[in-house]
């Protein structure tokens, strides 16, 4: 038994998470969203990850202010667990956090009048000198991180209240490791995590404006990682149009479909709850238990997928 999960419950303040056993058992529920599906495994005693690339996808939208400030507090009790997991190998976790926004860049107008196109981070990852990083990401080897991220996470209010997580996440994986904007981020040998964090429901759309399938783009994962078993997911957001301490929220019904077609490696927690301290602790559940059955040896992908 891993020592995290007891020592999650302590720090995040998880009450009633069920605990879980590397390599099987079931899915993690919480009190307040959707929780992950169920499945079983036989186990498998070499099984088991040393590294973990998190990738925060954090919407800058103009009603993010508070949740933003939430997540700064509560992100140093989330790195303090990482930094006191031990591994199966008996070594501890390599980790890589990185952040991006919602927001996309807007195509050109219908027609061709003299304002300035709305920019967006296209997935890139922020990498801001001022709070002290050297990267696009942060390691436990930093200085700093819980002091680095907390920084970093306040990205504003000024996004895109056309909100595309799921394709920042995509572009984030891909486009922009092809283009070298966050190229070492993603390592073939690690298990893949990626925490969603909007009071709003996924908007991904195509060139057309048509909504893209949710399964797309758990296909697109499953190829940037070779094997669904390699990466895991969380959902912050409104498991109904709820209100809180941090305002209202949509209820994020697209953001609902993709935990459950994801599966046990999933969770959805609500951002209704006023507080994210139990939401980062649902996922550090889900991602400890996914990192313990993550398959060692399997081939990963080398090339961006597309």
């Amino acid at each position: 038994m891993r020592r995290l999960f007891l020592t999650a419950l302590l720090i995040m303040g998880c009450n009633g998470a069920q605990e879980r056993h590397g390599g099987g058992g079931t899915g993690v529920g919480n009190g307040s969203g959707n929780g992950s599906g169920n499945g079983t495994g036989g186990g498998d005693a070499s099984a088991g990850c040393t590294k973990m690339d998190i990738l925060f996808i954090v919407d800058n939208s103009g009603s993010m202010e508070e949740e933003q400030t939430n997540l700064a507090q509560n992100f140093p009790k989330f790195i303090d667990v990482l930094n006191n997991y031990m591994t199966g190998a008996g070594v501890p976790l390599d980790y890589h956090v990185g952040l991006t926004t919602t927001s996309l860049s807007e195509g050109a107008p219908p027609i061709p009048i003299p304002i300035p196109l709305p920019m967006g981070d296209d997935g890139a990852l922020h990498d801001q000198a001022s709070c002290g990083m050297t990267r696009p990401w942060i390691e436990r080897t930093d200085n700093d991180p819980a002091g680095q991220f907390s920084c970093v996470a306040k990205v504003g209010t000024d996004g895109s209240g056309h909100e595309q997580p799921l394709s920042a996440a995509k572009l984030a994986l891909n486009d922009r490791i092809a283009d070298g904007k966050n190229a070492g981020f993603l390592r073939p040998d690690a298990l893949l995590a990626v925490v969603i964090l909007t009071d709003e429901d996924d908007q991904s759309t195509d060139a057309s404006s048509m909504d893209i399938p949710v399964d797309q783009f758990i296909a697109n994962f499953d190829t940037v990682k070779s094997g669904h078993d390699r990466w895991a997911t969380a959902v912050i957001a409104g498991p109904t149009a709820c209100m809180s301490a941090f305002g209202n929220a949509e209820e994020a019904v697209r953001l609902k479909d993709y935990v459950m077609k994801t599966g046990k490696q999933a969770v959805f927690s609500s951002i209704c709850d006023g507080d994210l301290a139990k939401s980062l602790g649902d996922a550090l559940m889900t991602f400890t238990a996914a990192c313990d059955s993550f398959p060692i040896g399997k081939p990963a992908a080398s090339q961006p997928a597309r």
